[in-house]
């Protein structure tokens, strides 16, 4: 008969330069996301899909409307994940690259307009609306999943841009 060992294997590598290499691939070829918020006064989890971009800096950006509930959740409690990585082929989702990232949301005045036009042309129909804001999400840390057996914890500083 088999043992059993009580001790778990950890499944993540060490992040090295070709995962970090995707990581950030993903993070800036990516025009939508899934995100994670925490519903005010229920404290369950809210996901939805939003377009995504980043700043000059690299650091992943959104904008939002105040009609949106993932709004209200990011104003009450600033965590929020991403999920990044498009599916090109639905059959095989689960060997697709795809990133999740542990961040802060934070709100900014609309100074990235013009940039975020850039990526996203078609946001100039509503993007001056008065209840659309750009959020940053800040990253502390993230799990990348590169392909069967291939995932990685990522610290911030594997992720910066």
């Amino acid at each position: 008969m088999r043992e059993v060992s009580d001790q778990k294997r950890d499944p993540f590598q060490t992040p090295d330069d070709v995962a970090r290499k995707l990581a950030r691939e993903l993070i800036e070829g990516a025009r939508s996301a899934a995100v994670a918020a925490t519903e005010p006064g229920t404290g369950h989890p809210l996901v939805t899909r939003i377009a995504l971009g980043t700043d000059p800096d690299g650091v992943p950006i959104t904008l939002i409307s105040d009609l949106s509930h993932h709004t209200a959740a990011l104003r009450a409690d600033a965590r929020a994940s991403l999920l990044i990585g498009d599916i090109p082929d639905p059959a095989r989702a689960l060997i697709a690259p795809r990133l999740t990232l542990q961040t802060r949301a934070s709100f900014l005045p609309k100074t990235l307009r013009d940039h975020w036009l850039a990526q996203h042309p078609k946001a100039a129909v509503y993007v001056d609306f008065a209840d659309f804001h750009f959020v940053r999400f800040e990253i502390l840390g993230g799990y990348l999943n590169a392909g069967f057996a291939r995932a990685y914890k990522m610290t911030a500083s594997d992720l910066q841009g």
